[in-house]
């Protein structure tokens, strides 16, 4: 029996106290998210006296991030309604309380805002406006919204470089065999300076060198792991500059206002980083040691006199510092979620196992505090993408399932990116294949070590986690006890063709990892085996997501119901 004290769902699940501090380009204040009458709006403060005051007063929908103008003045944000997706750029002034939408346009998304502080009132937004396939660059002027094209999307770009003049410096184009290229203006062309096939990790241009002579690069050609090269604008070969031979670069902290690389961190069973620049070399050995976690520079003044730091621990909420370079001292600010500091929380450990054709398997397994570690419910907890992966930290989730007595198993099953090219391909076109079986190795590792009850072993998990729920209780419908399917889809099939138009560059890629052949897709679709469900089934869904659609989870829950299978079905009208 567990003899923790139950932690309350709302202290878990409901708004952070405070949350993501960033201060303001003159150190004067600083911005962070906090709720007001339930919804997470923007509040500031000084940096001398702490007053906080809201500055946005959203009533509907939580504000997840935001930027500073560099005017200080200002506050940017993205807001969608709903749930769709299609975000607005708006604009709150923090004396005022006025706020603007600077992109007023129906079915539109802004994917991405630059700012610079060499132009302080202009930004380049990222936006679908010409056509809602193509995301183009577009110059905005923040004190009237005035946009203007800065070049058209001829229909393959997928991602675009704006470097500090707020110039376009790269752009990244996908091919029909999958492949994508590195482009740099060319007068009013473009050439090519980088190319990779599809079967490389995910990278992309990150911006320019100081020089402004060479772009700075993230892709795994060459090597294993995503590394950092440096690539020439002159076409000469690129040059390798930080790297880990099993491990992607998963950050890169540049110098802002000059992009000269400063650090990098390597996600291996925790995030580490790697000092570059000597400048910082003692600022990063002293954040090393202000508390223990994993912590992030989360923003820095114009004069890089301080900076806003976090801390994440997997028991214990994010702590936010205030660190003062010139006297190295670090304040706390705040945690995000004090409340959990009364509870006893469950440490993540990650894990390593061997799947059935030998391949090493990695993952982190949570454990209840206080109960004997023997024979204990378990969930396997399945992640999205699927070209992602989980990481170290507190997850209100997991927690959640701890704290009520589960053992939580978390499966970085192959096809998960961070460990290297070979892991990420290992997962090609084995949607409910190896992928699967991956995961009822996980299971068998759990039962053979004696942690885990056979007959109580639950799956769930969102969007590729809720396929592979799917998956779990149509392909080996015997293997676990029950299934939640989060914003699953139940037909790969139908998926590919309701998939949102801005998907579009990207569907060669798709293809070619999960297939395209409609018999193997059949064969690889849970709605095909609907009729082998004998295990309990919670679908939950959002009516307004762009790219699960609702007929996915509307179309098993259906099916599996005319066949007399229990399946709970729970839709939410204002969520994606």
């Amino acid at each position: 029996m567990i003899d923790t004290e139950l932690i309350p769902r709302k202290v878990l699940f409901g708004n952070p106290e405070r949350t993501a501090p960033v201060i303001s380009p003159d150190a004067a204040k600083l911005a962070f998210t906090a709720p007001l009458n339930g919804v997470m709006n923007v509040w500031i403060s000084t940096v001398a006296n702490r007053d906080e005051r809201a500055v946005t007063s959203d009533k509907v929908r939580p504000i997840r991030s935001f930027l500073w103008q560099y005017d200080s003045k200002n506050i940017l944000y993205l807001q969608d309604t709903g749930g769709d997706e299609n975000y607005h750029l708006l604009q709150t002034n923090i004396e005022s309380g006025e706020t603007k939408d600077l992109t007023p346009y129906d079915n539109v998304m802004v994917n991405n805002i630059e700012l610079s502080e060499l132009v302080p009132n202009q930004g380049v937004i990222i936006m679908n406006r010409s056509d809602p396939r193509f995301f183009e660059p577009w110059k905005i002027d923040l004190s009237t919204g005035e946009t203007t094209l800065l070049k058209s999307n001829p229909g393959d770009i997928i991602d675009w470089s704006i470097d500090n003049e707020l110039n376009i410096c790269a752009a990244t184009r996908t091919l029909p065999n999958g492949a994508s290229e590195i482009l740099a203006p060319d007068g009013e062309g473009w050439k090519t300076l980088f190319s990779q096939t599809w079967e490389e990790e995910f990278g992309g241009c990150i911006g320019t060198t100081p020089e402004k002579d060479a772009l700075w690069v993230l892709s795994s050609r060459d090597a294993n792991a995503t590394r950092l090269v440096r690539v020439p604008l002159n076409g000469s070969d690129p040059v390798p500059v930080a790297e880990d031979p099993e491990y992607s670069v998963t950050t890169v902290l540049l110098r802002p206002g000059t992009n000269a690389l400063e650090a990098y961190q390597v996600t291996r069973a925790r995030s580490e980083w790697v000092v570059i620049d000597s400048s910082i070399a003692e600022d990063f050995e002293f954040l090393k040691y202000v508390m223990d976690g994993d912590f992030t520079v989360v923003s820095r003044d114009l004069s890089d006199k301080y900076w806003t730091v976090s801390y994440k621990s997997d028991t214990a909420p994010t702590s936010y510092f205030l660190y003062q370079r010139d006297t190295k001292s670090a304040a706390l600010l705040f945690v995000n979620q004090p409340q959990l500091t009364k509870y006893t929380l469950s440490p993540m450990k990650p894990i390593t196992f061997v799947a059935r054709d030998g391949m090493l398997i990695h993952g982190y397994l949570t454990v209840p505090a206080g109960v004997e570690q023997s024979m204990l419910p378990t969930v396997m907890l399945v992640h999205g993408g699927p070209w992602a992966r989980d990481v170290w930290g507190l997850s209100p989730m997991v927690q959640w399932l701890a704290n009520r007595g589960y053992t939580v198993i978390q499966v970085n099953y192959r096809g998960s990116t961070g460990y290297g090219k070979s892991y990420l391909n290992a997962g090609n076109l084995e949607w409910a294949g190896k992928m699967h079986t991956d995961l009822l190795d996980a299971k068998d590792h759990c039962v053979k070590s004696g942690l885990s009850d056979p007959d109580r072993f639950a799956i769930m998990g969102g969007s590729y986690g809720g396929y592979a729920t799917l998956v779990a209780l149509t392909f080996t419908p015997e293997e676990f006890t029950c299934g939640v399917d989060l914003v699953g889809p139940s037909s790969i099939e139908t998926l590919l063709a309701t998939v949102p138009p801005y998907w579009a560059p990207m569907l060669a890629m798709f293809k070619l990892r999960v297939g395209e052949d409609p018999e193997l897709l059949r064969s690889r679709s849970p709605l095909t085996f609907a009729s082998n469900i004998c295990r309990p089934l919670l679908i939950a869904q959002g009516a307004n997501d762009p790219r699960v659609k609702q007929s996915e989870s509307d179309q098993i829950a259906s099916s599996a119901r005319a066949l007399g299978k229990q399946v709970e079905y729970l839709i939410f009208p204002d969520e994606g």
